[in-house]
């Protein structure tokens, strides 16, 4: 658990790195060009910046052991603060790219230096891309361990960090041939609305992007519960302890990134007396409690409308 931890957030400092450095250069290009898409691209990136230091805030928070006040532990934080980078997204990234194409549609000024532009636009782009090499390596390596497709777990992933950054690099390249295409077009014709319009197309993308993210979060955080084939494995394993006979309902919410509080009944052999039924439950209770994954484990006995 606390390796998979340190993945992610090696992840996230990758990416904040590499849009620390991009919006930066965008926006020296974005004074010299007058590109409005360039523009679009730097509030974008700015923006990728801000998120990464909420999505860290999230991995340490989500970190803390559990205690007396949070008996679950603190993952669900991640999700508070995962959420409050998508809203960052959706706001300075998305609405204000919107708000400046739609703005600049009724601007004359004629961009300069395109070639600053080109080369900030490239650089950007390995930058980018690199950050989401990472990204995309460690969501495919996960995918393929569950049997997923990758697109399935990037969505389904418990991992709101790891959805964030692979999600926000992904818009990135896609908005990078965006602003591109848009001050080529505008370079050609001499009609700025090109790369106005490629604003608007910018914060567009960041806009549904910022929505996936903030519901995927929003269902982290309400209770999302753990899909078929994570309760068939979580089934095999408590079937598999000794004395367990049948399980019958099985129960598992995700209360933080790859954590589960796990709630079932099932049927034990014999006919213990009370006080004896409570301490084998506990000590099966423990058993699936070494797992990283299971938070807590609550275990009743099966009655026959549960089988």
């Amino acid at each position: 658990m606390a390796r998979e931890r340190s993945g992610s957030a090696l992840t996230v400092v990758i990416a904040f790195g590499a849009n620390f450095a991009v919006a930066a250069a965008k926006s020296v290009a974005a004074v010299l060009t007058g590109s409005a898409s360039m523009v679009a691209e730097a509030a974008h990136s700015w923006a990728d910046t801000g998120n990464e230091v909420f999505l860290l805030v999230a991995e340490r928070k989500a970190a803390r052991p559990p205690d007396q006040d949070r008996p679950l532990g603190y993952g669900r934080e991640a999700y508070v603060w995962s959420m409050l980078a998508a809203l960052g997204l959706f706001v300075a990234g998305g609405v204000v790219s919107v708000y400046h194409g739609i703005h600049a549609f009724g601007q004359a000024e004629e961009a300069t230096d395109y070639v600053v532009g080109y080369v900030v636009l490239a650089v950007a782009f390995l930058l980018e891309g690199f950050s989401f090499a990472q990204a995309y390596r460690r969501t495919r390596a996960e995918a393929r361990k569950l049997g997923r497709d990758l697109l399935d777990h990037a969505l389904g992933t418990s991992d709101p960090t790891l959805r964030a950054v692979l999600a926000e690099d992904s818009a990135a390249l896609v908005g990078l041939v965006i602003a591109a295409g848009a001050m080529a077009l505008h370079q050609v014709t001499g009609d700025a609305r090109y790369d106005a319009a490629g604003s608007v197309l910018v914060g567009l993308l960041l806009c549904v992007v910022a929505w996936v993210l903030f519901d995927r979060n929003r269902r982290f955080l309400t209770g999302e519960v753990a899909d078929e084939q994570i309760h068939q494995a979580v089934r095999a394993r408590v079937e598999a302890l000794p004395g367990v006979d049948h399980v019958g309902y099985l129960r598992l919410e995700f209360v933080g990134p790859r954590q589960l509080l796990l709630v079932a009944s099932i049927d034990l052999p014999g006919d213990e007396s009370e006080s004896h039924v409570a301490v084998r439950l506990r000590a099966l209770e423990r058993q699936l409690e070494r797992a990283p994954q299971i938070v807590d484990a609550v275990l009743t006995l099966a009655v026959p409308s549960d089988r």
